[in-house]
Order: structure tokens, then sequence, then C-alpha cells
């Protein structure tokens, strides 16, 4: 199987995680040499907390496991493109590579809505979008299609 293949499907095991906790499904994974060192799922609702997103969980384990803040020979995976927060975040801890699976059009950093690898950072990740699109965007999709069901429902009953 292919690298990238592989890390992704970690990746969306742990967006399974947070779908499992009503949680909107996203997952990251951290690779540093060929292993898995972090992982994260969003975790904004459990936790009422704006910064809990995937990446973000992520970023902060693989720095306590390195004792570094610098991720700089480290990649993740991402089952959605990131946002400006988290890219913040992934600019800052030095990652060299972000692969991600589908594009996010309301607030994607990787060029959907803004593209902040086009600014003069001292630290500019690459990026790949793409992998594994279809299973990232289905588990999504079913998410939101679930919660406006739920919500439709819960406004007859009100009614």
């Amino acid at each position: 199987m292919e690298e990238k293949i592989f890390f992704m499907k970690q990746a969306l095991n742990e967006a399974k995680k947070a779908y499992s906790k009503k949680e909107v499904p996203i997952g990251a994974v951290i690779v540093k040499e060929g292993k898995i060192i972090a992982r994260g799922y969003n975790l904004k609702e459990t936790k009422k907390d704006t910064i809990k997103h995937a990446e973000i969980i992520a970023i902060e384990k693989a720095s306590k496991k390195l004792n570094s803040w610098r991720l700089k020979d480290c990649d993740i995976y991402i089952t959605m493109e990131p946002c400006p927060m988290c890219m913040g975040a992934i600019i800052n801890s030095r990652i060299r590579k972000i692969y991600f699976g589908v594009n996010d059009l309301k607030a994607g950093a990787c060029g959907s809505v803004i593209d902040l690898t086009k600014y003069k950072f001292n630290h500019i990740p690459e990026y790949e979008n793409g992998i594994m699109e279809d299973e990232c965007k289905d588990i999504l999709q079913k998410f939101f299609k679930e919660l406006r069901e739920k919500n439709k429902k819960t406004n007859i009953e009100s009614n």
C-alpha cells in the first residue's frame, strides 16, 4: 500500500473517533521517519474549546513526544485542508509537508480561501491535496446530513 494512503487511512480513523463523539469528523496524524508520532481529532464541542482542532491536538502531542516545538522533519496528514489557525500552527511548528484529503471551501488555508504558503513566512511547508478525497468527503457529508436531519426533526417536534 502506498505510504500516503496508509497514513491518510490512519487520519480517517481519527476522524471516525470525532464522528463517534458528534464532533466534525476531521482527523490528523503526524509522521516522522515513516512512523506515526502523534494523532488528533476534533474535540471543539467536547472540550468547549475553539482551538481543539485535530491538527492542533496532533501538533501538541508531537511536540511533547519530541520534547521540542520544532517538528521540521515531520509531515502531517489531515482529512481536510487546514484552516488559517491550524495552518499558522503548522507553519510555526516547522512541519515539512502537509497531505490532506478534501478542500475546505469555507476556511481552507492551502488555496481554497487563502493560501498561506504564498506569504513570506520564515518557514513554508509544501502541501499535497486530494489523498483519499472521496473517503474524506464522504464522512463529512454523512455527518452534516445527519446533523441537518436531526435539526429538522428537532424543529418539527418543537412546533
